[in-house]
């Protein structure tokens, strides 16, 4: 049976390909999200994309994951420096969770220095572009359930 993996992104992440390349890349989300479902395929993941801007509605997808023991991927964006709301759903977790960035937050803004989500995070992985997600589908093959 193929596990289930949920990755989940946050605000601003689909316009991604036209926001800000020089920081983000070029690849639109639709490119990152068939790349994600492509390389889960690959090792042997169902993988379903999804973002949303709104933080209520990724809480809930955080709560579906935790009461169906789903592994996360998420790219918290905005959300990573002040949701508590997201911190404390993604604390309910029942499988492993990977936070991931496409840039390297500690190098950027003096807010954007602190994540609330890493540490209720199984880890995280930043500052290496579309290989931020290709890193935490691989990572979640190594990690027990």
């Amino acid at each position: 049976m193929t596990e289930r993996v949920l990755v989940l992104n946050g605000p601003n992440l689909g316009r991604l390909g036209s926001r800000e390349p020089e920081k983000y890349g070029s690849a639109t989300y639709a490119e990152v999200a068939a790349e994600c479902v492509r390389l889960g395929g690959e090792l042997g993941f169902a993988v379903e994309v999804r973002q949303t801007d709104d933080e209520a509605e990724l809480v809930g997808w955080l709560h579906e994951a935790a009461d169906g023991k789903i592994p996360v991927v998420l790219n918290p964006a905005a959300f990573t420096h002040y949701s508590y709301a997201l911190r404390d759903a993604c604390a309910q977790r029942t499988a492993p969770l990977i936070e991931i960035h496409l840039t390297n937050p500690a190098t950027r803004e003096e807010f954007r220095h602190t994540s609330v989500v890493a540490g209720v995070a199984t880890g995280t992985i930043a500052g290496f572009g579309l290989d931020s997600y290709r890193l935490a589908l691989r990572a979640l093959t190594t990690l027990p359930a």
